[in-house]
């Protein structure tokens, strides 16, 4: 299971999600290490290795889910110890299941427990013993460890499951020394699922609350750009923010808003006059760089660059159609200069792109005439 434990590595500018849980390395020593699990099926540790390579190194030990007793184990920058009576919850071949479980999560399929509930749905609708075989094979499909929240309830555990696909006079998995399964408990365990059934078709019941999750459009690249120049149509090109725009701010107009950004951030009065009479946003920016900023400017500047943006597209109304033809699209905005405001291939924090978002998201909420606050 996933749950909060999301991470992800960067491929060629491209975010690939991941998550990670313990396991142990034995290479010498029993080393306890994060287990890195991505979407695009590579599992990282100590180097990036396949499905099927990662099970050679279960099978070969290198990856190990068994210690033996009195084996030395270290856990970096932790401490090392030995294992006293070891007791293990895990077997490679589990392991390989719930890694699979866990690649087919991150890339939103369908894992072996829906698998499973979908085999459960076609034989009650159809309730033949083939059927039914069919659903007790997908169950037995599912990770050891994953079995008993398979249908995500706590109080019932998988009790009705098992006993489903037992069937009257079957035994479950778990206890073969357990009585046959009574006609009782298998009525039992039908009315769960019809219950359940009911629940799931409640009219909005697997409706999303709110839209998508993430955007349709395809993500929008915006390179960062060392000589912009003005022109009739200067596309995408429009949405930088060193794009030659005349900006008024007040009394003041700048020749872009990255010239404004750099000029109303100095504390000194006569280097923002001198900022903003430069010709080009990187003489601004030489200017500004080594500058004393305004008080509070670090804290204040995000606020100010979502005004600065604001003012620019409600000036520029051809720049705002170009933004608003970007759709849902996440916006990754480069920026050489600051990995604050640029996304630099995956090592900034793309403010600029997620500012620019938010201004797309108020423009269009305007045309579609939503009432603002």
């Amino acid at each position: 299971m996933i749950g909060n434990r999301i991470t992800h590595r960067v491929v060629d500018g491209v975010h690939i999600p991941g998550t990670w849980r313990p396991a142990f390395i034995h290479n010498g020593h029993h080393h306890l290490i994060d287990l890195f699990i991505y979407a695009d099926g590579l599992i990282g540790c100590w180097e990036l290795v396949t499905v099927e390579e990662f099970e050679e190194k279960l099978r070969t030990g290198w990856v190990a889910t068994t210690v033996p007793e009195g084996a030395a184990a270290a856990a970096n920058g932790l401490g090392e110890w030995k294992f006293s009576e070891p007791r293990h919850w895990t077997t490679p071949d589990q392991l390989v299941a719930e890694i699979r479980d866990t690649i087919d999560q991150l890339n939103d399929r369908p894992d072996s427990t829906a698998r499973c509930l979908a085999a459960d749905d076609v034989f009650l609708a159809d309730r033949t013993e083939e059927n039914r075989a069919a659903a007790r094979t997908a169950f037995l499909a599912i990770p050891k460890s994953q079995r008993h929240w398979a249908l995500g309830d706590l109080d019932n555990k998988a009790w009705q499951l098992r006993t489903l696909v037992a069937g009257p006079g079957g035994r479950t998995y778990l206890f073969p020394r357990e009585p046959a399964v009574a006609q009782e408990r298998y009525d039992q365990a039908l009315a769960y699922f019809e219950e359940r059934a009911r629940r799931k078709d409640e009219p909005g019941a697997r409706l999303p609350a709110d839209g998508p999750a993430v955007p349709y459009a395809p993500t929008v690249h915006l390179p960062h750009t060392f000589k912009p120049e003005r022109m009739a149509d200067p596309g995408r090109l429009g949405l930088r923010n060193e794009y030659p725009g005349p900006l008024t701010l007040g009394k003041t107009t700048y020749p872009s808003a990255t010239h404004a950004y750099w000029a109303l951030s100095v504390a000194d009065p006569e280097l923002s006059a001198a900022i903003t009479a430069t010709d080009t946003y990187l003489q601004a920016r030489r200017l500004a760089v080594t500058a004393p900023r305004r008080e509070g400017w670090e804290q204040a500047r995000t606020a100010f660059m979502t005004s600065l943006l604001r003012a620019k597209y409600e000036q520029h109304p051809e720049l705002a159609e170009i933004l608003l033809a970007t759709d849902d699209a996440t916006l990754v905005y480069d920026d050489f200069d600051s990995a604050f405001w640029g996304d630099n291939a995956g090592q900034g924090r793309n403010w600029t792109g997620r500012l620019l978002e938010l201004v797309r998201s108020e423009m269009h909420m305007r045309r579609a005439g939503i009432p603002g606050l």
